[in-house]
Formats: C-alpha cells, structure tokens, sequence
C-alpha cells in the first residue's frame, strides 16, 4: 500500500526559507518517480519538481528554478522540497507524488503532465508580503 505523506508548510515572510518534508511507505525509492506540485487557490495543479533514479533525470519548473530544490534520504523514506527566497506567489497547496509509469522516467514530462498515481495529503504554504 503506498502512502505518501507532506508536512513541514507554514507561514514565512517573502524572501525568507521553508523546507517541507515528503515521508513515503510500500515503495521503493529506485521503481518510481517522485514529484513535487502545488495549486493556488483558483489555479491549476502546477508541476514544479522532480527526480527520477531510474531516469537519472531532475526538473524544476521555470517559476522555481533556482529557488527550490528537491533531494531525498533513501534510508529515511523521505524526499525533500527546500524552497529559498520564498515570494508571496508561492502561496499555495503543496502536494508529493509518487508514479511508477514509464511515462514518468523521464522528469521533462513533468512540463506537460501533472498527473501521478499517488498522491499524498497537501500542506499549506503561505508567504507574506
């Protein structure tokens, strides 16, 4: 049974830092690809980060990249969102996800398709102006 579970969201003033914690059980790190997405209110499902074993492969979304950073602890279970320089159109739901798919070896997917097969509860990000 595959569970994935989001935690570390808060409240953080613009400019300032947040790292939010993604805890996955029933799967192997190397058999799928994790990805991180967030909806704003009234807004579509953005996809802003992903890491493939399988694929070797990364994607970071233009809206982020070079602010967030995703990385995981295989021993932990546990894939990482480290988010820097926070602005205030970062607010949203931020959700982990999980897909076995041959569709997701390859993270560039990601920028077209925000759909995967597990998905944990979000965890709200919230930054101040």
């Amino acid at each position: 049974d595959v569970q994935l579970q989001a935690s570390g969201g808060g409240l953080v003033q613009a400019g300032g830092s947040l790292r939010l914690s993604c805890t996955v059980s029933g799967i192997t790190f190397g058999d799928f690809t994790i990805g991180w997405f967030r909806q704003a209110p009234g807004k579509e499902r953005e996809g802003i980060l992903c890491f493939s074993t399988e694929g070797s492969s990364t994607y970071a979304a233009d809206s982020v990249r070079g602010r967030f950073t995703i990385s995981s602890d295989s021993a932990k279970n546990t894939v990482y969102l480290q988010m820097n320089n926070l602005k205030p159109e970062d607010t949203a739901e931020y959700y982990c996800a999980a897909d076995s798919r041959s569709v997701w070896k390859y993270c560039s997917v990601m920028h077209y398709l925000s759909t995967m097969n597990y998905w944990g509860k979000g965890t709200l990000v919230t930054v101040s102006s």
